[in-house]
């Protein structure tokens, strides 16, 4: 006699669907065998295109970094000209920063790039690159925005140069930066005639930095903006 089936009829239904399942899927594939191939070869396109960029990217960022580290000895030897230009051996922070932009070296070269050209007294173009830095929330991120409000504060847009000043110190806060920002944005301001928020930086100098070298004079600023306030 034949063993008795121990399958439950449960389980025969859901083998019955798996089976639905594939014949179906099979008769698709088959009806449409094109549009299947033609999607299954796209896809291997994309992950092709996906997997080129990346090493792209990659062999970018590494040939970026080369550059800049041939760069910057004559940045910090204050050779800006030489350091924005380049030379036959490498390229200068122009270069590497128009050409390489999209790497983290590349958007680095824009900051030196940019406070290389302010230090030449080239504002505008500092500006520019300033503002093209991608500006992470570290203190490289804040001294850009503050290039920017000494950019503006060279055309003479103080209340402009005073806000920006202010963004920078709350961009990153630090000990060591930020109450010299707001003390600079208080000013800013002071030379806009907007002593109510001249006072404010001022006054958070004194609440939050009290320890700060900025903080030893603020009382001096603090009547300053009072009396020009009142006056």
């Amino acid at each position: 006699m034949p063993a008795p089936r121990s399958i439950s009829r449960r389980h025969e239904l859901r083998e019955d669907k798996v089976v639905t399942f594939y014949a179906r899927a099979w008769r698709f594939v088959d009806a449409n065998r094109k549009m299947v191939y033609g999607g299954a070869a796209a896809l291997a396109v994309i992950a092709a295109v996906i997997v080129g960029n990346v090493f792209y990217q990659g062999r970018q960022a590494s040939e970026a970094e080369v550059l800049l580290a041939q760069a910057l000895p004559l940045y910090e030897q204050a050779s800006y000209q030489q350091a924005l230009d380049g030379s036959l051996e490498h390229l200068g922070l122009l270069e590497i920063a128009d050409e390489y932009g999209g790497t983290p070296a590349g958007n680095l070269a824009r900051f030196y790039a940019a406070d290389a050209l302010f230090n030449l007294g080239e504002y505008d173009r500092a500006l520019s690159y300033f503002e093209d830095f991608d500006k992470g929330p570290d203190f490289i991120g804040a001294g850009a925005i503050a290039g920017e409000a000494a950019a503006w504060e060279q055309r003479e847009e103080y209340a402009r140069a005073g806000d920006l000043s202010r963004r920078a110190a709350r961009h990153f806060e630090s000990e060591l930066t930020t109450p010299e920002y707001l003390l600079h944005a208080g000013q800013l301001y002071e030379r806009a005639g907007r002593y109510e928020d001249a006072l404010e930086q001022y006054e958070a100098v004194e609440a939050e930095y009290p320890e700060s070298s900025q903080a030893a004079n603020i009382r001096v600023y603090i009547a300053r903006a009072t009396a020009k306030q009142s006056s």
